[in-house]
């Protein structure tokens, strides 16, 4: 894991964002990887806020807050390093289509300072927000205290 990464999920960098995209998801992973951190999987790039957003919807097409909006209605599991999750539609049952197979596309994610009058996680200390979509076509998301996973 990248420096620039570790510092990212230890919640040091509240003006970036961190995007995981899955090698089966872009056309040219090797190029992308030279821009971010290679992964299980995929590339996380971390990006100034603003600007990750920018990339976040060039590349997937979504605006990235009207994403994390969608996905943040229904939780499930994302990796601590952001390289993929766990699809809460997965029953484990092997009910793959042809079309999807549970495997994530991509990750948005952000932190978010400690906050003590929230309370909650936000009490705890800084908080992680990521957000996932399925080739299946869910999307979903996890929280969790910073440096905590």
């Amino acid at each position: 894991m990248s420096a620039e990464l570790a510092s990212f999920l230890a919640g040091d960098r509240p003006d970036d964002v961190a995007i995981f995209l899955a090698d089966t998801y872009v056309d040219d992973p090797e190029t992308l990887a030279t821009r971010g951190v290679r992964v299980d999987g995929g590339v996380v790039l971390v990006v100034d806020g603003e600007r990750g957003r920018q990339v976040f919807d060039s590349i997937t097409g979504a605006d990235a807050m009207g994403f994390a909006r969608e996905a943040g209605a229904v939780e499930g599991e994302i990796a601590p390093d952001l390289a993929g999750g766990t699809c809460p539609e997965d029953d484990g049952a092997g009910n793959e289509t042809e079309d999807a197979t549970h495997v994530t596309q991509f990750v948005f994610a952000f932190a978010e300072a400690e906050n003590e009058e929230v309370g909650g996680i936000y009490a705890e200390g800084d908080v992680i927000h990521a957000y996932a979509r399925c080739d299946c076509g869910a999307g979903y998301s996890h929280r969790w205290v910073a440096g905590e996973r």
